[in-house]
């Protein structure tokens, strides 16, 4: 579990961060959470936009993509969803 300090460090890290995905009409489904996973991978903090027309409420999909994809989730704003997961090969961001 990230700590209070940690996710405030996470929430600065991604505020410039652009959203790689999208989660729209046809919700959540196992190919986006196996993409979502592997971007986590190379990446380790990524965002998330929820479109206007997606069916589940925000915080169904954020549920949704922690447990699929096993990351921590940072924060929910607006339609957008910041995760975080340690990379196993390529470590990027050092927690405080």
């Amino acid at each position: 579990m990230l700590t209070g300090k940690q996710k405030r460090y996470l929430r600065s890290e991604a505020h410039h961060l652009n959203p790689i995905f999208q989660v729209g009409k046809g919700g959540v489904n196992d190919n986006m959470v196996k993409q979502i996973a592997e971007a986590l991978e190379a990446r380790e903090l990524l965002k998330v936009s929820i479109l206007q027309n997606c069916d589940e409420d925000k915080d169904t999909v954020a549920e949704l993509l922690v447990k699929g994809t096993k990351a921590e989730l940072v924060q929910v704003i607006g339609n957008m969803i910041v995760l975080y997961k340690q990379s196993k090969e390529n470590k990027q961001i050092k927690l405080p």
